[in-house]
């Protein structure tokens, strides 16, 4: 059933209640929000476009999750706590039924975290979200991509290559598992604040492994060695796919959204204690001199995927 932009604004005001820290809500212009004493704001955005950010025939609950959980993981990846969201859809159709199923992925998720939605917009257009987090930070306390230094070492949180095998089994019957790792991700909130005065660097696993860790690299002034020998994989990954097209998953697949990190040596227990996360934590490699991602195998052998991660305006 059709509803008018003004009907699906108040069922989205509805649905996203209101707390103490929202001076205005959802129906102005702008929210108003109190942000405490003593924090630093983190803010970020993504888009997600039907077709290239979730296939086609994604059920809408499962779009809403997506579309937060990309944000969540930005916020993560700098040791934030998540605090405010806007929202921001572009719709073919104006379906209350659509908006409804989106708004239980999005708001399901929104609650485990905390975050609170405060304002967006809605247009008409080709299928699209956009998200704007923010998140709250003591000072000097955010995870960044420019503090690693050569002789840390290279961690990540979780397992590599999931939602990207999901993605590549998408024409025909895949594991469960790997679907749900494409569908539904898993922001490290909890894992990035624990590594808030541990870790060196931080960033999110959305384009590839080797292609994230790249970012690490330039912004730091570093290179890094992957052992791809090493990188953590599931029990659905490596009984969906042989160890070549596995290994090409793992490093540079995308859409993981887990944590690479890097850390000194002397800090290698410290991170393995975190076992209250219910995360495991891998060590991959180490920072080195120079400014590139040099990908070997256990035995030094180079070894070097078809591309390195995924990038919007590269069709290779």
């Amino acid at each position: 059933m059709a509803a008018s932009e003004f009907d699906l604004i108040a069922r989205i005001r509805a649905r996203a209640g209101t707390r103490a820290d929202i001076v205005l809500g959802i129906g102005d212009d702008a929210a108003l929000l109190a942000l405490p004493p003593d924090r630093q704001l983190v803010v970020t955005a993504d888009t997600l476009n039907d077709g290239v950010h979730f296939p086609h025939a994604t059920v809408p609950a499962d779009i809403g999750w997506k579309a937060l959980a990309v944000n969540l993981s930005d916020l993560a990846a700098m040791g934030a706590e998540p605090a405010w969201c806007t929202l921001s859809l572009s719709l073919p159709q104006s379906e209350a039924a659509w908006i409804d199923s989106f708004l239980d992925g999005f708001l399901a998720l929104a609650a485990q975290h905390g975050i609170a939605l405060v304002g967006g917009d809605t247009t008409r257009g080709p299928l699209s979200v956009s998200v704007t987090a923010m998140g709250l930070v003591a000072p000097g306390r955010a995870l960044r991509r420019d503090g690693a230094r050569v002789g840390d070492d290279v961690w990540v949180t979780g397992t590599l290559g999931d939602a990207a095998g999901g993605l590549a089994h998408l024409e025909r019957a895949s594991s469960p598992v790997l679907r749900a790792r494409l569908d539904r991700p898993t922001p490290r909130v909890n894992a990035g604040r624990a590594l808030a005065g541990i870790a060196t660097a931080c960033v999110d696993v959305s384009d590839g492994l080797l292609a994230d860790l790249g970012h690490i690299c330039g912004r730091s002034g570093v290179g890094a060695q992957v052992d791809v020998d090493t990188l953590p994989a599931s029990g659905a990954l490596r009984a969906s796919f042989d160890d070549a097209h596995r290994l090409a998953l793992q490093a540079s697949g995308g859409d993981d959204y887990e944590l690479c990190f890097t850390a000194p040596a002397a800090e290698r227990e410290r991170i393995l204690a975190l076992a209250s996360l219910d995360l495991p934590m891998t060590r991959i490699g180490r920072i080195v001199e120079g400014e590139q991602v040099q990908a070997v195998r256990r035995d030094g052998q180079p070894w070097q995927p078809a591309r390195r991660g995924y990038d919007h305006f590269d069709s290779v």
